[in-house]
């Protein structure tokens, strides 16, 4: 009799006990994790502009920098002059300030603009802007984590950069899932390929290549340049005929 008084008296007591016991632990599991697991990246911060043509772009926050978020496509200089469409090969290949879509399709991402656009007096960056610098692009890269040493080279540079500034997904990008871009950034790149100094466009074209120009001209007489390629999750930083054709991004004054 004494023995059944103790059994049903330890149940009674510890079964309760055990229940409440493993409730907490797994409440409290979740919080057990160290902080250095998990990988929080913060979301980009954007706004918009508007340019003289009254396009309107959205701008982020990249390191403490503010960049435009897309292709320029303004296609008068800030005193309200139009800038040249340069569509054909003839008027192309001289040294006068232009401009063209690509293939002249209006549904490429931004214009095609040559150096002599991107260096004219009159200025084609909105107000309180200005074309991006090769300053301004290494201060870029630098703050998505590429070296100091990378940021000086030519060619391919820097580990996963590219993927950092390119439109996330297959948005904008014909792409392996090795190379996945993540547009960690914000800064949305778009692949809108380019126009060489003869007319000839670039090719594989859109989707697969993007080119900017910096405003910062060489003593070669050429200017540098960004490009960033379906294939690869790099930077490649050169330098490149002023008669070229490539996309432009702004950056705060």
């Amino acid at each position: 009799m004494l023995r059944l008084f103790q059994e049903k008296y330890l149940k009674s007591f510890f079964y309760p006990l055990l229940i409440v016991l493993l409730i907490c632990n797994v409440m409290f599991i979740p919080f057990s994790c160290k902080k250095d697991e998990i990988k929080l990246v913060p979301s980009p911060i954007y706004d918009s502009i508007m340019d003289v043509d009254s396009n309107y772009y959205k701008i982020v926050k990249i390191g403490n920098q503010w960049w435009m978020a897309e292709n320029l496509s303004v296609k008068s200089y800030n005193d309200g002059t139009p800038i040249r469409n340069a569509a054909s090969d003839e008027f192309w290949k001289d040294s006068i300030a232009g401009y063209c879509s690509y293939k002249n399709d209006v549904n490429s991402p931004g214009l095609l603009y040559n150096w002599f656009a991107v260096n004219d007096n009159r200025k084609i960056a909105p107000a309180g802007w200005h074309i991006a610098t090769e300053q301004d692009w290494q201060a870029l890269e630098l703050s998505l984590g590429m070296t100091q040493t990378d940021i000086e080279k030519t060619g391919w540079r820097g580990t996963d950069q590219g993927s950092k500034l390119k439109l996330e997904g297959k948005k904008g990008w014909l792409t392996e899932v090795e190379n996945w871009p993540t547009n960690e950034s914000g800064f949305s790149a778009l692949a809108g390929s380019c126009r060489k100094q003869n007319g000839i466009w670039g090719e594989p074209g859109l989707k697969l290549t993007g080119f900017w120009w910096t405003s910062t001209a060489t003593e070669n007489g050429k200017a540098f340049y960004r490009y960033l390629d379906y294939k690869s999750t790099k930077v490649f930083r050169h330098q490149d005929y002023k008669n070229c054709g490539l996309s432009v991004r702004c950056v705060k004054d």
